[in-house]
């Protein structure tokens, strides 16, 4: 029982170092930036500015579970902005309207590469290559290679608008109550939840990690947790792009982690053939892990239009290698099968935090690129020399 505990203590400090890399890089550029970086404001803009890459990684999550990638929702969020943006702009109508459409666009995108992958059993790498190279072609179309816009403030207010918020003096401004109430609840629901499944593993005698690793991982989790809505709170409280990417944290944790089809998802990536041999249906699965790609990509089709306050041709340029970088440097891994919505989410902020810092500190979106690349291979590698090791 003792190796066993210690198994899964290495195994559990690997999955949450993840967190210590995320405050590592923020210190690093605290430092070079002289704490730009760490200012309310940029904090604010930190997690506007990377939500549509959040509710990305959670999507490509599923199918990196798979041991594979979906290279077109870079081009899935530039159509579904683009069709919002002409049906509020070029026809006059409601926003809601728009809205509808641009998940509807979506959906029949997944539901293409869906129906190609899982029933025609063509390779996920040339299906979704071929709808990003037909997306970016389709959104010049639609738009003219013009932009569309501005779009009005009830629409604007998905992608930049702020929660309600009581604000009280403090110090040489103002601290949002909202935001420091919202904090103490994350804390609780936190710690409640980890002492909850240290109570049920000792009940029924599974391995428990040590009280001191628990003690390590609460205290990282509710640094960061308090940091950053402490910084929120000094600047114009919670985004309300915080509140959908918070919602789908939780939906799509509850489904990797609690359900059936979030269990068949993991078998498929560990092992198809056993999947099959098990009873899972896994074109079905196949099916669906791109379906709920292209649904999430219009959500942030729509998050980013509402951001730019405009539906450009170039919009979601290159955010398929942002969402797939963040699940690999999350810790999911290259062969399918493993990974985690938190870890996703996690990768996301990192990549987040290099582009911020770098950008603080001067450097060009080239230079940013070869940066991000280099941190990519450097995740994979570590992956697979970890899984060697093991064999």
């Amino acid at each position: 029982m003792e190796t066993k505990n210690k198994k899964i203590a290495n195994m559990d400090l690997k999955q949450y170092g993840m967190f210590l890399i995320l405050i590592g890089i923020f210190i690093l550029f605290a430092i070079t930036t002289k704490g730009a970086n760490a200012k309310p404001v940029n904090i604010n803009n930190l997690i506007m500015q990377n939500g549509y890459v959040v509710i990305l990684a959670i999507g490509m999550l599923l199918c990196v579970l798979t041991g594979n990638i979906d290279l077109g929702v870079g081009s899935v969020v530039a159509v579904t902005g683009s069709v919002a943006g002409i049906i509020m702009i070029d026809y006059k109508m409601n926003m809601w309207v728009a809205i509808l459409a641009a998940l509807a666009v979506g959906l029949l995108t997944g539901l293409f590469a869906g129906f190609f992958i899982a029933y025609l059993s063509i390779p996920p790498f040339v299906v979704t290559l071929a709808t990003m190279l037909m997306g970016r072609g389709l959104t010049y179309t639609l738009l003219q290679a013009q932009t569309k816009g501005p779009f009005n403030e009830s629409y604007n207010f998905i992608g930049a608008g702020f929660l309600p918020s009581i604000k009280v003096p403090f110090m040489d401004g103002t601290l949002d109550i909202v935001s420091i109430v919202v904090a103490i609840i994350a804390s609780i629901v936190l710690i409640f939840s980890e002492f909850k499944s240290y109570a049920t593993k000792k009940k029924y005698n599974f391995a428990v990690n040590p009280i001191w690793q628990i003690a390590l991982k609460l205290v990282i989790m509710l640094f960061i947790i308090w940091f950053f809505f402490y910084k929120l709170a000094r600047n114009n409280g919670l985004p309300f792009v915080l509140l959908i990417m918070v919602i789908l944290i939780a939906v799509y944790g509850f489904i990797t982690s609690k359900t059936v089809a979030g269990r068949q998802i993991y078998a498929l990536g560990g092992n198809r053939k056993a999947a099959n041999l098990s009873g899972i249906d896994t074109n079905k699965v196949f099916f669906w892990v791109y379906v709920n790609m292209g649904f999430l990509s219009s959500i942030a089709g729509i998050v980013l239009a509402a951001r730019n306050g405009s539906a450009t041709p170039k919009a979601g340029d290159g955010f398929e290698m942002d969402a797939i970088a963040s699940c690999y440097i999350g810790g999911a891994a290259v062969a399918g099968g493993a990974g985690s919505i938190v870890g996703a989410v996690v990768g996301a902020f990192i990549m987040g935090i290099l582009n911020n810092g770098m950008s603080l500190m001067g450097f060009t979106t080239d230079v940013q690129k070869i940066f991000k690349g280099m941190v990519l291979l450097l995740a994979v590698t570590l992956d697979v020399l970890s899984k060697r090791k093991k064999s």
